[in-house]
Formats: C-alpha cells, structure tokens, sequence
C-alpha cells in the first residue's frame, strides 16, 4: 500500500491512511539557544525570568544574561572550546540551569546526566560522551555525588583542578562542584564564575556566539536501549529550539505567564518543554525546589501565582491526594502539561475539575525527537484532550505502518513513526543503532498508536517491551543484562506491571542457578548504588523456568498476566 499524500498544513489524514502533516503557517526559527534568550532579554529585561525559591534566587532576563555570561566566560577560562562535551549531574538548581545557557552560548555540548546515576551509570556516560568537564552537586538524598566521583578518580586527591588523569575516567580533565565548600582536585563552582566576571569580554563573547550553527549538536540526552547499554541522542539547537517554540504556542504562552517547573531539568520534559518554552516568549520559570514534592509545588503555584504547572500523572496525583491540597490557592492557574508517561484520563478530568486547568494539554514524544511530535490545543473539546495526545505539531510529520512498514488505514494500530526538523543528529558515537532507529529521515518510536480521522493520535502500547516507571522509561534488556551480572543468577527477564501510583513497577523473574539460593533483599542490594533507584525492581519471583513459545521466545506478556492476577493489580485506562 503507498504512502498517504497528505495536504500541507491540515493534520489531517488524507485517502483514509494514518499519515499526517502538521501546519508551516509559522516558519522555522534558525536562531541558537544563546540567540533565543538574546532576543528576549533585549524585549523585556526587566521582567521576572527565573524563581528558585529554595535557594532564593529571584532573576529579571538581563540579570540571567549576566550569570549566564559569567559562568560562560569562566568555562571558556578554564579552556572549553566548541564542540567539547560539559556534563552536568545535579537536581534542579540554578547552576543547572546557568549551565545550560552557558555552555550553548560558547558551542560547547551539555552532556545530561540523570540525577539518580550511580557508579557504573556515571561512568558509562562520561566516558561514552567523552566529557571533558563535568559539573556537579554535592548530593542529593542518599546521592553521594563527590563520594562517588572520588570512587571513579581517587586521582582527584591529589591533582590541581583542571588537571585530572583518571583511569576510569580517561578524559574527563576538569570538575566544577556545586556549593560553599572546596574539595580537592576541583574547581568551585562559585570560583569558576567569578573568574568569568572578571576576564568577560562581551564583544569576543558575542562573536564566538555569532559563529555557531543552529544546526550544530549542542545537547546530549541519555536513553535506555533495547540492546543494553544507554544511548546518547545528540539534538542540535535547531531540534529543541523549535520544538521549544511550538510547545508554547500550543499552550499560548506569553510574557505574562508563569510557570512552575517540578519536573527535573535533565529530562526535555525540564529543560525544553519548561525553560525553553518560556524562554521563547518571556514567561517567567518558577522551580519549587531540587526534587519534586507535591506540598512545594502546591505552595509555589498559590505564592508565586503561577499560571501554568507541568508534570508527569504521578506528580498530579500527588498533589491532588496532599492531605492539604485544599489550602492551596490555585485560582491563577490555566495550563499546563501532563506528559512523559500514559495520562490517566480520571485524573486529567480531575486537574480540570480541581486545579483550574481548563487549558491543561497532554504532550507525546521522545528524546529522539527533542522531544514534542503531538500535542493537544488549549482550544481542542475537553474530551479529546483527556482521551488522546492531540495532534501532530507544526512542521513534522507521522505515519503509522504495519510490520512491513506500509501506512495502516486511519483507526487501525500500527508503529508510530516521526519525521521532521525535530529528529535528532543521532545517537552519539553509534552509528549503527541510529540507522536501526533513524530509517530514510523516519524515527521508530517503538510505540504502538492510532491515529484517527481527525488527526487525533492515541498511543496504545509499545512495540518493544520498554515500561515507563512514573515518567522515566526503563528499558528491560539493560536492567536483564545489569542483573545477570549477579553470580547466583542464570536467567533474568524484567518487565513493567500495572501500578495506581507510578503508571508501571518493575518486576524481575529470575532462575538461580543450579544449588544455589539468594533473598529479594540479596537482589535489591546488588542493585543498590550501582543502577537508578527507580530501575530497582519492586517485585521480584525466582521461578524454575520461564514461560516460552515453541520455538524458544520468551512470553512476558504471560508473566506480566500471571503477576496482575497474583497480586491482584488493575490496569489504568490511559490517553
């Protein structure tokens, strides 16, 4: 069957089949992440841009523009040049954010790592992305950030900052710490800005600013593979920078807007969907603290007056559940998204009903695709928008194909396929596995969705077996080959059951091997400090064998059967 031809502009399907093309009434912006923020602090300098309401750090733009131009100066001091890899590990705090701009400012390439890393995560970033500096936090929670980088480059003792040689971590020269504190072998992260100040000279600065491509990679984001080992996809600035600007027009942002941003900046949920978005159009970031709490948030929304919230479902039904959620004044709100995992359409109905968010949207993508491909309107009935994920957005298209890659017809249930400005560079340093996913300009997201006469896009499933843990994606093959690492193990497979609170958990079926005996506790323990919290499986059976076809393929949708009905769990109805 051929492809659909679909009129330009519409979202629409045309001849029947699941192929749509956003609108081009609004064109592509080439401008950088650096250019973007420029042109708003010279519209509105002095309004509100950035809120850390931990740390009590209140921004106009211009004084945003002065951080973010010292801290890029003082990295340019320390020898970083374009195209060099920075990586950041930290929660939400404003250095992070400081960073962001500072590093696209001078073309040097943010390397995002996840807060929750341990040991071998950390080590495998770094070391895959090649950073050459790195800027970190102290801790977070039970996170010993310093502790662990000590336990890769033990050399930091007894080196001069900036001048690391570690083992483990054999370009990796430089780390800027967060905090008041000095620790030995690195820069403050304090220091690092004030030497910026004082060697800043805007005229080089802009020029270097001036000679950067909107085209050129500027931001890697780590992503679980089905093979194992985590992939970096690498976006450019024209990916997020546009993509930025349509999720806000979708939201119909403006400086007038505030917005409070609970959801973590190392994720596109953070850093493009919130900062960027509102650096777009000047509306003002909001950030309650490092790490999500639903009492903060609240308070954060009622005393900033904040007129728009993000979060992933687990995070609303936090806050809707708080034994105090009546206190909170939350009359200013208007929108919003609800993204990174299924949206449970009970609770978009009550985000609506309770939170004043008669104009919430659900956004739908992936890293891939920096991230937004669908998005529901402010405008859109309030039925599709808690029953779909909307429709595609400006300039990109989707086509949903069968297993032989033909278009299916509008309503019937296919692979979701995206293709567009928004499709990453690829994957960092892997060639192969961006051709597997990147095929004739099409990404294969490995979601299963339908797409229907209107152009609504619903996702139904996955084509591979990845589970979404309350918004962050876990890829079972990688927890599989982490887990068979464990000396008593012969066999592992893990997949995602139903769970009212995160969307999805993890379950681990495991067979020891012959003799040999081991606790859930004894598993969990040779997960701890080694892989995220959250990839740590909840449930855990040993079992004599696995259930299997005839030909020898593994069955986890019987497993995943058998374990609904052994702890009598409910699958939620999602958009």
């Amino acid at each position: 069957m051929p492809e659909a031809s679909p009129t330009p502009g519409t979202g629409v399907p045309q001849d029947g089949l699941s192929q749509v093309r956003g609108t081009t009434d609004v064109p592509l912006s080439e401008a950088t992440i650096a250019g973007l923020l420029a042109a708003t602090v010279a519209r509105l300098p002095e309004r509100p841009a950035v809120v850390f309401r931990e740390q009590g750090v209140r921004w106009t733009w211009r004084e945003f523009q002065a951080e973010v131009d010292a801290f890029a100066a003082g990295l340019l001091a320390l020898g970083l040049e374009p195209g060099d890899r920075l990586g950041i590990w930290s929660p939400n705090r404003v250095e992070w954010l400081v960073t962001q701009f500072a590093t696209a400012r001078i073309g040097v390439i943010l390397v995002n790592v996840n807060p929750a890393y341990r040991l071998a995560e950390l080590e495998y970033a770094l070391n895959v992305s090649g950073c050459r500096a790195l800027v970190s936090a102290e801790r977070l929670r039970s996170s010993d950030y310093l502790a662990m980088l000590h336990t890769l480059a033990p050399e930091l003792d007894a080196c001069a900052p900036g001048e690391l040689r570690a083992a483990r971590l054999p370009e990796l020269a430089t780390v800027i710490r967060m905090g008041e504190a000095a620790s030995p072998g690195m820069f403050g992260y304090g220091e690092v800005l004030a030497r910026g100040r004082a060697r800043l000279d805007s005229a080089a600065l802009d020029a270097l600013t001036a000679r950067l491509d909107c085209f050129d990679a500027i931001n890697i984001q780590f992503t679980s593979g089905t093979t194992g080992s985590p992939k970096g996809a690498t976006l450019s600035h024209h990916n997020v920078v546009n993509n930025a600007r349509f999720i806000a027009r979708a939201m119909r942002f403006s400086e007038a807007d505030s917005l409070c941003i609970p959801v973590p900046l190392y994720h596109c949920f953070g850093m493009v969907l919130a900062v960027l978005a509102c650096v777009s159009t000047g509306a003002t970031m909001v950030f309650p603290g490092e790490v999500f709490d639903p009492a903060a948030t609240l308070a954060a929304v009622a005393e900033e007056r904040c007129t728009a919230l993000h979060g992933v479902p687990t995070m609303f039904i936090a806050e809707l559940d708080h034994p105090r959620f009546g206190e909170f004044d939350l009359s200013t709100l208007r929108t919003g998204i609800m993204a990174g995992s299924p949206c449970p359409i009970e609770t978009m109905k009550r985000v609506v009903a309770q939170m004043n968010m008669a104009q919430v949207t659900i956004a739908y993508g992936m890293t891939e695709t920096s991230p937004v491909s669908f998005q529901s309107s402010t405008s859109d009935p309030l039925e599709r928008r808690v029953t779909t994920v909307g429709r595609i957005q400006p300039h990109l298209e989707a086509k949903v194909v069968d297993a032989d890659g033909r278009v299916v017809p509008v309503g019937v249930t296919g692979e979701l396929c995206v293709r567009g400005y928004s499709v990453m560079r690829g994957y960092w340093g892997d060639a192969a596995r961006t051709r597997e996913a990147v095929r004739d300009g099409w990404m294969h997201t490995g979601d299963l969705a339908v797409i229907d006469a209107e152009g609504y896009c619903n996702i139904v499933g996955r084509a591979k077996d990845m589970l979404i843990r309350g918004g962050e994606n876990i890829y079972p093959r990688e927890l599989e080959e982490f887990l068979f690492r464990h000396p008593k193990v012969q066999s592992v497979q893990v997949f995602g059951v139903p769970d009212a609170r995160y969307g999805e958990e993890v379950c681990a079926w495991i067979v020891l091997k012959p003799g040999q005996q081991a606790s859930e506790d004894e598993i969990r323990d040779f997960c701890r400090d080694q892989i995220a919290h959250y990839k740590i499986p909840r449930y855990i059976r040993f079992v004599e064998e696995m259930p299997m076809t005839i030909t020898g393929k593994v069955q986890k949708f019987v497993m995943r059967d058998r374990m609904i009905e052994e702890l009598k769990l409910e699958q939620q109805k999602t958009a």
